[in-house]
């Protein structure tokens, strides 16, 4: 046998290693490049979360200001001016409706009942509201006396 068929396998030997080498540094490549890509979205995300979370907190904050200024307003409306009621005839109950007012009261006799519901900005009646404006309305309204157990009391 002549020395140039002993270098063949070795020749192999070394095409397979180079081309095993080439694979693997090809899959690193790839990977690092899936993993650069991955990195780039996870933080193109972040930012997007980021954004959105200050949004939500943005309107947090205004329905929170938007609440404490209805409440206020509430609160003070039978003080106002264009307030239709005399304030020392206004009861506070606050749910489900915001004031009752005794019409008379501070003359000595209650002339009217009326239920006020205060509102502010854009809000609108909640279901029970309505329902409580349509019981008014239809004059389903009842006085009900109830008196406690004499053994309660003594």
């Amino acid at each position: 046998m002549d020395g140039s068929l002993t270098g063949l396998p070795l020749l192999a030997a070394g095409a397979i290693l180079f081309i095993a080498a080439g694979v693997f540094i090809g899959i690193r490549i790839s990977s690092l490049s899936a993993e650069n890509k991955f990195v780039k979205i996870l933080q193109t995300k972040e930012a997007e979360w980021q954004i959105l979370a200050e949004e939500a907190k943005r309107i947090s904050l205004a329905k929170s200001r938007a609440v404490m200024g209805g409440n206020f307003s509430e609160q003070l409306a039978p003080f106002l001016p264009d307030f239709p009621f005399d304030p020392t005839e206004v009861r506070f109950i606050g749910k489900p409706i915001d004031f009752i007012v005794f019409r008379g009261l501070s003359q000595g006799s209650v002339s009217e009942v009326a239920f006020i519901e205060i509102k502010s900005g854009q809000s609108k009646l909640s279901r029970n509201e309505i329902s409580i404006r349509d019981a008014i309305q239809g004059k389903r309204v009842s006085f009900v006396e109830y008196r406690v157990p004499d053994q309660l009391v003594k």
